[in-house]
């Protein structure tokens, strides 16, 4: 009997494992002279904090209509596009750049590498 209690003690532990395991990571942060960035921060915010990025990249993200992708010549025109811009900041000499995303006006997502995508 005490085997199999802690065989079910042993799959309920690893089952809470894989529970944690499969939260999403923690978002990076932006550290810069005005202050910390964050996914969810204002476009605003981001330029007091960090003034404006090295380079900047715009695109209009796919538009999906009843499940469908819109095609080039109509998206945009006949239907609204999605703008997404990504701010490049280098961060000097020893870190690494950070790539900022941002969707109507809020950071969406902060990547830290070597070489922007």
């Amino acid at each position: 009997m005490r085997k199999v209690h802690m065989g079910l003690r042993g799959r309920l532990g690893l089952l809470l494992l894989l529970a944690w395991l499969s939260l999403p990571a923690h978002a990076d942060a932006l550290r810069c002279g005005g202050g910390t960035v964050e996914e969810g921060d204002s476009r605003a915010s981001l330029l007091q904090k960090c003034g404006r990025p090295q380079l900047q990249d715009s695109f209009c993200a796919p538009v999906f209509q009843n499940k469908s992708l819109v095609p080039e010549p109509f998206a945009g025109k006949a239907v609204p596009c999605l703008q997404i811009d990504d701010w490049i900041y280098d961060r000097g000499p020893g870190n690494l750049m950070a790539t900022v995303r941002i969707r109507s006006g809020t950071v969406q997502s902060i990547r830290i590498q070597r070489q922007p995508r």
